[in-house]
């Protein structure tokens, strides 16, 4: 009866922390938070390396319940909330965030933006190229708050000639094809494959979830990680940008498994903890909660 008693409460007050971030729409960075904000880093042509806690100051009420609720909980108590009700194994399946996540640029957008733009009469210093990068794309993105539309030529041809000045279509498409190679980008956990086959063998399917055009798969390709996943949820397919719920329902549709199986590990705070909360999945935040793809894997149950 104590046990029982027990669930109940943990069951209760995990609903009401859970259930209180508002469903906040699409990823168009134009979302009325004051202040800077780090915009979406999902596909392209880079990012920008900044970020803010502007998004957390936006509804405080919200997130400093949920933070004095979990510490009221504790990881460990939550974790054996789990185990309580699924065993130990505590999440049948596994969603990944990939830019910031599972991979990070090699070199600073700004640089590579500049470097590649000399031969063809870009002028901007870095720090020039950087923040008009950023003035662009917190603009709304027509009437649309999707960015990545199929390969996302359109809005990324935007982004280059607003923060270079440059409209030169060669230029345009050298920069764009070179976000679709191995040399853009690494994987920001070396230990990343062990751990995934780890997971995948103790029967935790695994997919990654981004805000990307349609390069998602070739670059997933050029860095040999593919076959890790049993599904990608890309932004520019699902035709919904994290925070919306829709991705994270989409990638738990494609591997097989409810919401609440599912556990959402990603460095944004708005796009992945709370886009994956509202659609009802656990969510931890990379960086913070979580620190290593091994730190994951343990948490689900998984020894690597």
């Amino acid at each position: 009866m104590a046990l029982m008693a027990t669930r109940t409460k943990l069951f209760r007050l995990l609903t009401t922390l859970t259930t209180k971030a508002p469903i906040l729409g699409s990823g168009s960075c134009s979302n009325g938070v004051k202040g800077p904000v780090r915009v979406d880093r999902g596909g392209g042509l880079g990012l920008t390396a900044y970020s803010t806690s502007a998004v957390a100051q936006q509804e405080p009420g919200v997130v400093g319940s949920r933070h004095m609720g979990l510490e009221i909980l504790g990881v460990k108590d939550y974790e054996d909330y789990r185990r309580s009700l699924y065993g130990e194994i505590t999440h049948k399946a596994l969603l990944v965030d990939a830019v910031g996540t599972l991979v990070v640029p090699s070199q600073p957008m700004a640089q590579i933006y500049r470097k590649i733009g000399e031969k063809y009469g870009v002028e901007y210093s870095e720090a020039e190229i950087l923040n008009r990068y950023r003035r662009a794309y917190e603009q709304p993105w027509g009437r649309s708050r999707l960015r990545y539309v199929n390969d996302g030529r359109p809005f990324w041809q935007y982004i280059v000639s607003s923060s270079t000045g440059c409209s030169d279509s060669q230029y345009f498409e050298e920069l764009y094809n070179y976000y679709t190679t191995n040399k853009a980008w690494h994987l920001c956990d070396p230990d990343a494959e062990k751990v995934f086959q780890a997971l995948r063998k103790a029967g935790v399917k695994v997919a990654v979830v981004s805000n990307f055009d349609t390069r998602l798969r070739p670059l997933l390709q050029a860095l040999n990680c593919e076959h890790w996943f049993d599904a990608v949820a890309v932004s520019a397919e699902v035709e919904a940008e994290k925070p919306n719920p829709t991705i994270f329902l989409k990638a738990c549709e494609l591997l097989g498994v409810k919401p609440e199986d599912a556990v959402h590990v990603g460095d944004d705070r708005r796009n992945d903890i709370w886009g994956a909360r509202d659609a009802g999945c656990d969510a931890w935040l990379w960086g913070s909660d979580v620190h290593s793809f091994k730190e994951v894997a343990q948490r689900v149950g998984v020894q690597v």
